[in-house]
């Protein structure tokens, strides 16, 4: 769905976009392991603010693009949007999920709740208060981000792994132009949409001895699962969601209906509708200031 998007967009952002260099005391952590899938390690990276700026505060940003997440998407993640939380005394948190097409969207919506709990359970050792976590992503990033934003999950105090004790719930969600609707595609697909592109799913038929491909119905079943639209409820986190009106890919309904739910929940939710705007990283870099807006009034109670 979004492979050629995203490729257009890496390139734009790497001849379009400012070099924003981040300060020499900003620190790093690199490759920490927060999971395993199918024995392949899940890792994210950890960035501390300049020395004596810290907030106490931490974004987690969702490092994804068409459901894939690699050290490219995470190199220019660096460059052109962590300096604008770091410079404010955020602690950013870089996720990398695991990708399509060797995991499904369910599964990588998985890891990003295994993540936000293992970031909870390490928080303080990084200066951050695990109540203060905002999570933040562009397109099936910002996706992922309103999963965790409206359907996060409670932790099991029972579990023998601490880091599933704590919850994957985030106290508010910031993103760019997200699916919100997985069934909508169906329905009315945009050009160039596979209908099956997002969950080319497998189920194991025992009496066959192997995995086949599962119904229409099924699939769909699945896409309601993991649509933001359709698992919000009264409990999420406040939302801004930032659209363009010529987004050809992700169209703006995905996100006015998403916002007109989480209205009738009475869940604190912003739109912002940018004229001209595509389903573009390069145009949205200029808008981040409303992104960690939104996270200095929820997280850090500014007004």
């Amino acid at each position: 769905m979004f492979a050629r998007t995203c490729l257009a967009v890496v390139a734009a952002l790497c001849l379009h976009a400012p070099v924003m260099a981040q300060p020499s005391s900003v620190t790093r952590t690199e490759d920490v392991i927060y999971g395993r899938r199918d024995n392949l390690a899940l890792t994210l990276d950890v960035f501390g603010p300049p020395k004596g700026k810290a907030n106490g505060a931490g974004v987690i940003i969702c490092i994804s693009g068409d459901f894939k997440s690699d050290k490219a998407y995470l190199g220019l993640a660096e460059r052109l949007i962590f300096p604008e939380f770091l410079d404010r005394g955020y602690t950013v948190f870089a996720v990398q999920h695991g990708s399509q097409p060797r995991f499904t969207v369910p599964e990588i919506v998985e890891d990003m709740h295994r993540a936000v709990r293992f970031i909870k359970a390490n928080a303080k050792k990084h200066g951050v208060n695990p109540d203060k976590l905002g999570i933040a992503g562009m397109s099936s990033g910002g996706h992922l981000s309103l999963m965790m934003g409206v359907a996060g999950k409670p932790g099991d105090p029972a579990a023998a792994d601490p880091v599933d004790r704590e919850s994957s719930k985030v106290a508010a969600v910031a993103c760019f132009f997200p699916v919100t609707d997985f069934q909508a595609f169906e329905a009315n697909p945009p050009k160039g949409f596979a209908p099956d592109a997002l969950f080319p799913f497998r189920e194991f038929d025992a009496k066959a001895g192997k995995f086949t491909t599962v119904t229409p119905e099924r699939r769909r079943e699945l896409g309601r699962d993991c649509s933001p639209l359709h698992c919000a409820t009264k409990d999420a986190a406040p939302v801004r969601i930032l659209h363009g009106d010529k987004d050809e890919l992700v169209p703006l309904s995905q996100s006015e209906r998403l916002i007109e739910r989480l209205k009738q929940f009475d869940v604190v939710c912003e739109l912002g509708v940018k004229k001209g705007m595509t389903h573009s990283a390069r145009q949205a870099v200029p808008h981040l200031p409303e992104i960690r807006e939104w996270f200095d009034r929820y997280l850090l109670e500014k007004k």
